[in-house]
């Protein structure tokens, strides 16, 4: 093997080792995002304690990806299509870490509505529904990414739409709630405020796939809505 093709080879590992992590950084962002759901549905708060550990290590994940990247950058010097996918990897960890920290945010908003002897099922709104749909566009938008599938990056990025029309009207009930029963603000407001973390799950797993389409196809269709069609 020549000097060149050794080169090229250890580069070929350094990207292959790279979207390695990025997968398993995402494993760990699904495995948070999960049991957040399950934690207000069936009110283990006790789940709360493992959701902040698997933070920590996706935070780990993410400084050890971003070091990578700066590293293949400085050492490998990549261009074209090698280029963009250092550049979109490094934006993408910063998505998952910060779906991460929204899934902590669940958590510890479930946490303090059962410590107020509340149940969230009471206000008949549909959070669940709501969280698998956001959990589902996370698991599309990391496969997209594992299989560089633009047309599946496209997918999550028109149903995020469907996402956001699913919060607004579950804010519109909360609202309602807390108008006829003053009492119930408090766990509202709790509620609202999980809402909201998985309606910005959803946005990073757009942004994910937004990167997607850049690492393939070198277009920056962010803030863009009609080039994702």
């Amino acid at each position: 093997m020549s000097d060149s093709q050794h080169v090229s080879s250890q580069f070929d590992e350094d990207l292959s080792r790279l979207r390695s992590h990025v997968l398993q950084m995402g494993g760990l962002v699904e495995t948070q995002v999960a049991a957040a759901i399950e934690a207000y549905s069936n009110g283990e708060v006790g789940s709360v304690k493992t959701i902040v550990e698997t933070d920590r290590r996706v935070n780990e994940l993410e400084k050890a990806i971003d070091d990578d990247c700066a590293h293949i950058i400085a050492k490998r010097q990549p261009t074209a299509s090698d280029l963009r996918l250092v550049l979109g990897i490094s934006k993408i960890v910063t998505d998952l870490e910060r779906a991460g920290d929204e899934a902590k945010k669940i958590a510890k908003g479930v946490r303090r509505i059962y410590e107020g002897g509340h149940l969230p099922a009471q206000y008949g709104v549909g959070i669940r529904h709501l969280a698998e749909a956001a959990l589902n566009l996370v698991r599309q938008a990391l496969d997209a990414f594992a299989r560089l599938d633009t047309e599946q990056a496209k997918s999550v990025i028109r149903l995020d739409s469907e996402v956001d029309v699913e919060f607004k009207s579950i804010i519109r009930q909360l609202i309602t709630h807390m108008m006829e029963d003053p009492r119930t603000i408090t766990t509202s407001i709790d509620i609202i405020t999980i809402a909201r973390a998985i309606e910005r799950i959803g946005d990073h797993a757009k942004n994910v796939s937004e990167q997607v389409i850049y690492v393939v196809e070198g277009r920056d269709i962010r803030h863009n809505k009609e080039a994702a069609k």
